[in-house]
């Protein structure tokens, strides 16, 4: 397995549709405002977070259980800007879809910016064949509220391409995230 570069990507989106919309220079700014920036980067692509937030709340004291999810304990709100509760959750999708080819695999982790925040965003790989909208998870890990941006970067998915394809790809098992539109809430 090899790292790819941005060459490779470039040539990924062009030809496979891998990531749609895509963007193949690395953007920091916006109308003369700066930006956390997104877009393709030396080994990686970072990915822009939607104005499609769902916020976690204790509202109605529920017990987290990835088997069966309490849709109720989020708040769905829509935004330029989102507000994280401290010490809490958000949900949300990314701008760009994904379509990942049989023989790549991606680990996708939050950008510095953030990080630095105390803001975590959390994002399982994408698995060969795997394809759809990113759910993203950000976590306040402060005791302050904590500010994400629409439209922005907020994570970099770096691309792993092997070999030789996979014997059972995500979509021959017929993954339960494929091809998901908005923010998906756990499924058991």
């Amino acid at each position: 397995m090899s790292i790819k570069s941005d060459s490779w990507i470039r040539r990924m989106a062009d030809e496979n549709k891998m990531i749609e919309p895509f963007e193949a220079e690395q953007i920091s700014s916006m109308e003369g405002n700066r930006i956390i920036s997104y877009g393709t980067s030396s080994y990686g692509y970072d990915i822009r977070c939607s104005d499609e937030f769902k916020i976690f709340t204790n509202i109605n004291s529920a017990v987290v259980d990835p088997k069966n999810f309490d849709e109720s304990s989020f708040v769905d709100y829509q935004g330029d800007v989102c507000i994280i509760p401290p010490n809490s959750f958000t949900l949300a999708r990314t701008i760009e879809y994904f379509r990942i080819p049989r023989n790549v695999l991606t680990i996708c982790l939050g950008k510095s910016t953030y990080a630095r925040c105390g803001i975590i965003v959390n994002v399982t790989p994408f698995e060969p064949e795997w394809e759809g909208y990113v759910t993203l998870e950000f976590s306040n890990t402060t005791p302050l509220p904590a500010k994400i941006y629409a439209n922005e970067g907020v994570a970099q998915v770096i691309f792993f391409e092997a070999d030789e394809p996979c014997e059972v790809s995500y979509k021959d098992r017929r993954g339960k995230y494929q091809g998901q539109t908005g923010v998906t809430l756990p499924k058991a």
